[in-house]
């Protein structure tokens, strides 16, 4: 299944950029992708990446087997690994991050507890990423206004 927000709406068709859900399975399978090498795949293969399951232990290894062989094939360089998190903040649906509530803050809205544990986790990976320093931030209150959290 492929869910794609409508604040990535400008890119989709195309996939000229790493969608949210790819980026989540990225850092579940602990791989770097750069967008230049995200750039240098057939558009069958991006949306394949954004389709594959990587969700059990599993399909975690074969997401992460999958990308680190399409990576290679395209840029003749391995994958750069990154490590993952054990205890991911999207999957922690009882406590707000920091940077998620500081951000959410600036533009004048109160993320309650209540409101973040009824996000689904691809919704808080995408407010976790929209709001860390050096992104770029533009999409943070289109996410927050189509997650109907203002």
């Amino acid at each position: 299944m492929t869910d794609f927000f409508q604040f990535e709406a400008d890119f989709v068709d195309s996939l000229r950029c790493i969608p949210m859900q790819v980026r989540c399975k990225l850092d579940t399978c602990g791989i770097k992708l750069k967008l230049p090498d995200w750039n240098q795949m057939t558009t069958a293969e991006r949306q394949a990446l954004a389709e594959l399951p990587c969700t059990t232990e599993t399909e975690i290894q074969s997401y992460r087997e999958h990308i680190q062989q399409l990576i290679l094939q395209r840029t003749g360089i391995p994958a750069k690994k990154l490590p993952i998190e054990p205890h991911p903040a999207w999957l922690d649906s009882a406590n707000v991050p920091p940077s998620v509530q500081e951000k959410a803050q600036e533009i004048g809205v109160t993320l309650t507890q209540q409101k973040w544990s009824a996000l689904t986790p691809l919704q808080r990976f995408a407010l976790i990423k929209l709001s860390q320093p050096g992104h770029e931030n533009k999409n943070f209150p289109r996410a927050i206004a189509e997650f109907h959290l203002l």
